[in-house]
């Protein structure tokens, strides 16, 4: 009860109108940056930061919040018309949403995706409210010792399950704490590593660094690429037969439950959520070869997934201070930038913001439901412009985003020096995600471990004797060990099935 009365003040706050506006903004802006193929949600996220400057923190999190969300609904308009998915969690709708829209069946493509895709993020966003304030009152009985496995756990999970490679996530994580550490000593207070520039004094800057990583990087790795053209075709309707709601109703309900338990567990990707949901409708299709040949439930599973997943994600972030995605990491940084520290202290110390946001949250569905198919002429078009004159324009804006913060052209110079290393990274098959993670978590990690060793005067065993934390740690090992699981050795039983011993 006390939440659905948290919920309606939020809504107060959230139907105010310059709230409104803000949320209406992003859901456009968000999907305008879905429907550019190769920027994605994380880097469009980062690029529009320095926008949010002059707001107050309410409203500079409900853009950036409705952004992150309206990137999911954009990257399927290219995925179903050009089969160029815009953002990462959109390339499975390639499969069968293509095929549809080649057979003059695009309209109802993109009217399953986008109803999937309000159910599932306003289901996710329910549950949201519902898990998010119990799950805070247990985390507020953490102590430092706690917090620190907590963030050492978050951490591995999400080095161990993005790439290809452990050992490629492990660099990456170790080079964002390097990064990190430099700064002032929160404890000494004496410089580190910062070169004898005193722009580093305060550290590396949070949104030039990002947006190099992720928004000069993507540019520089997508201009190698040129855009295939715009699929001609008429969309006779948007409206769904009976036949396409029947056969859309269960695979909806199924990638709204996968979205969101996959939402749950940090380092699972919206991209991953959006596939599990592809095979689950597969395997329990009675028609299973119809997929890749037009199948309306290989565009509702995923699509539905992927939105239920990106509200889903806030869960950890609200009440652990553990984002879930790189895009969910970027906002974290966000929110540390308005004086916001996410976890089970948010509730407490900023209800009245916290719940703005979510109601927020429905809002922003709801404009994304109103506006989605009405301006995909106006998308499509767009995706008209030759990409080299938006390529230039993006860097233009995030040339003066990155001056605009402190008004000093070395955070530009800091921008270009980590856009080369973020393209250079991502030609080398390098998972960004780890770093900005612990980029992001490392001050924080680095208190509650100084403040655990503190109250056990130096102790390390503190970390083992308590309970919870002795768990957390040993599940972040058993994480970061898994891969050597495959050499375990593997005989044949009498029957001729594999067995590990």
């Amino acid at each position: 009860m006390d939440s659905l009365q948290n919920l309606m003040q939020g809504f107060a706050i959230a139907l105010s109108p310059q709230y409104l506006v803000f949320a209406f903004l992003g859901s456009i802006v968000g999907t305008l940056i879905g429907v550019l193929p190769g920027v994605g949600p994380a880097a469009g996220i980062a690029i529009l930061i320095p926008l949010t400057f002059q707001l107050d923190a309410t409203g500079a999190i409900i853009m950036l919040c409705a952004i992150y969300y309206g990137t999911q609904y954009g990257g399927t308009i290219t995925s179903v018309l050009l089969n160029v998915p815009g953002e990462a969690a959109s390339a499975i709708t390639c499969i069968d949403g293509y095929q549809m829209a080649k057979q003059g069946r695009g309209g109802p493509a993109l009217s399953v995706a986008a109803i999937g895709s309000f159910i599932g993020g306003t289901v996710a966003t329910l549950g949201l409210v519902l898990a998010a304030p119990p799950l805070a009152r247990l985390a507020l009985g953490f102590g430092p010792a706690e917090f620190f496995a907590l963030m050492v756990l978050g951490i591995s999970l999400v080095t161990g399950l993005a790439g290809k490679s452990m050992v490629k996530g492990l660099l990456m994580g170790s080079f964002g704490l390097l990064l990190a550490m430099i700064g002032m000593d929160p404890v000494q207070g004496s410089p580190r590593y910062t070169f004898d520039q005193v722009e580093l004094l305060d550290g590396v800057g949070f949104v030039p660094l990002i947006m190099g990583l992720f928004g000069v990087g993507e540019i520089l790795l997508n201009a190698e690429h040129a855009l295939r053209p715009v699929f001609e075709t008429k969309m006779s309707s948007l409206i769904l037969t009976r036949k396409d709601a029947r056969d859309s109703a269960w695979p909806i309900a199924r990638g709204t439950a996968i979205g969101f338990l996959a939402g749950l567990i940090p380092g699972i990707t919206g991209a991953a959520a959006a596939f599990m949901a592809y095979i689950a409708e597969k395997k329990l299709s009675k028609h299973p070869e119809m997929f890749g040949a037009g199948a309306i439930e290989g565009v509702a599973g995923p699509e539905t997934a992927n939105n239920s997943h990106a509200n889903a994600a806030m869960i950890p972030l609200f009440t652990l201070g553990i984002p879930a995605s790189p895009s969910v990491a970027v906002l974290m940084g966000a929110f540390m930038m308005n004086g916001l520290i996410p976890g089970p202290f948010l509730f407490r110390e900023h209800g009245e913001f916290v719940w703005a946001l979510i109601a927020s949250m429905y809002v922003g569905n709801v404009f994304l439901l109103i506006l989605n198919l009405p301006l995909i002429g106006v998308w499509v078009s767009i995706l008209k412009i030759p990409y080299t004159f938006l390529f230039a324009l993006i860097l233009c804006f995030m040339v003066i985003g990155a001056y605009s913060i402190n008004n000093a052209a070395f955070d530009i110079g800091l921008m270009t020096f980590f856009g080369i290393v973020g393209y250079a990274l991502r030609k080398l098959d390098f998972p960004l995600a780890p770093a900005v993670l612990t980029l992001i978590l490392g001050p924080l990690m680095e208190k509650s471990l100084r403040r655990a060793l503190d109250l056990s005067q130096g102790d390390f065993s503190v970390f083992l004797t308590r309970p919870i934390s002795a768990a957390l740690l040993a599940l972040a090992v058993l994480i970061l060990l898994s891969p050597l699981f495959q050499f375990l050795p593997v005989h044949r039983s009498p029957r001729g099935q594999a067995s590990q011993v």
